[in-house]
């Protein structure tokens, strides 16, 4: 069995607020498209985060649709599966499910419930030629019973050992989140006995570096390869931020038979646009005009990427100082584009406070401002719960009533 492993694309991504990023995509695509013409896979899995935004703009959904009817035009054998991420909107992407079957393409957006009966956790099992796949979106909850379940449904007809390819968007334990900037709170993980006994190759994304688990020490190797079971993160298609700064990668993944050997080779991404952080020396910036200074001959040198200062917080810096960054941006030749969040280096008197202790995806998942403010509560002095609430629901009382 042979499947190309993407995940993250993070389709709409307006990055510093300032930056689509079609053109970037659109690169990529052009790489995957080719990819899966040269390799002729037995399916194109893309294991969540399709879209950056729970609700992505028409433009942004016609560049999906555009790109993934492409591929399957040229690749008409070809089975492509695609499940929801954390930024999806699980709903969307399980209502558009139907149509996509006519194009051999499974969207999955919507977990099976904890009490679901074998005629639904069918629904998550595709089954391919040279072998099956579990299709699981992401996940909120930490049960993996579904996922054993649908494991063991297919034991009982592999009789001929087919590869077995599990699907997941989860940060599993171990895993290297080099990279990701979780600024609020802390990345809850997932031990790896969630995806169940019996898989061949589990195929992550959440994660945006490229890694086997427990086999770290290859994550740059452009070939490894490894005994059952693996699980692997393919990486982001592109870099998401000026954190991450390594190759990323799509897996072509090869599997023998079920119980046998995987071999993974990393396709590099060429980046269309990438991200520095200056200066490149890894010293930090101590004075505002020599950072100007050093923007100024980036744009002479006709630099087409992303960019982002590292300074010392000893640097005094005068009010206009981002003005003057962005009038060399506007003027310049190239595609230069400026993120603003200085990288601070040094230490900052008050410098340690108490921090919130939950990931960002609880944050989304959040309803009622009172959770955030319940969690967040010990970090303001005088902050009284019962009489916020009481606020929230008088504010409550003459809006519904």
């Amino acid at each position: 069995m042979k499947i190309i492993h993407t995940a993250d694309l993070h389709l709409g991504q307006l990055i510093y607020q300032n930056y689509d990023r079609v053109d970037e995509h659109r690169h990529f695509f052009r790489q995957l498209e080719k990819w899966c013409i040269d390799e002729q896979p037995d399916a194109l899995i893309v294991s969540g985060d399709v879209f950056d935004i729970q609700q992505p703009s028409a433009a942004t959904r016609k560049f999906f649709t555009d790109a993934f009817v492409s591929i399957r035009r040229v690749c008409p054998s070809m089975h492509i599966v695609i499940t929801a991420g954390n930024h999806d909107s699980a709903s969307r992407i399980q209502a558009d499910s139907s149509i996509w079957e006519i194009a051999e393409t499974t969207l999955i957006g919507t977990p099976p419930s904890a009490l679901a009966e074998r005629d639904v956790l069918e629904k998550y099992i595709v089954r391919l030629e040279n072998g099956y796949i579990i299709a699981i979106p992401y996940y909120s909850s930490s049960s993996n019973n579904q996922i054993q379940a649908m494991l063991d449904i297919i034991d009982e007809e592999n009789k001929s050992l087919k590869p077995v390819v599990v699907m997941g968007h989860v940060a599993v334990t171990g895993s290297d989140v080099t990279g990701h900037n979780f600024e609020i709170g802390t990345l809850r993980t997932t031990d790896v006995e969630y995806f169940g006994k019996g898989a061949d190759y589990v195929a992550l994304g959440h994660i945006h570096k490229p890694q086997t688990i427990g086999h770290q020490e290859d994550c740059m190797k452009e070939e490894a390869h490894y005994p059952t079971p693996v699980i692997r993160y393919s990486g982001s298609a592109l870099h998401v931020s000026c954190d991450e700064q390594y190759p990323h990668t799509v897996s072509l993944v090869e599997i023998d038979r079920h119980g046998g050997e995987v071999n993974i080779r990393q396709l590099r991404i060429d980046e269309l646009l990438h991200f520095h952080v200056l200066p490149n020396n890894g010293s930090s910036f101590t004075d505002a005009d020599e950072a100007v200074a050093e923007v100024q001959r980036l744009a002479a040198d006709g630099y087409s990427g992303y960019f982002r200062l590292r300074m010392s917080y000893s640097t005094y810096l005068p009010a206009d100082f981002n003005q003057r960054i962005y009038e060399i941006k506007e003027v310049a030749e190239g595609t230069l584009r400026y993120n603003p969040k200085i990288e601070w280096t040094g230490k900052m008197v008050n410098e340690e406070e108490a921090k919130p202790t939950f990931e960002v995806a609880e944050l989304q998942q959040m309803t009622d401002p009172m959770q955030f403010i319940a969690k967040t509560i010990d970090s303001y002095e005088g902050l009284e719960a019962d009489e916020i609430r009481e606020m929230f629901d008088e504010v409550k009382r003459v809006l519904y009533e």
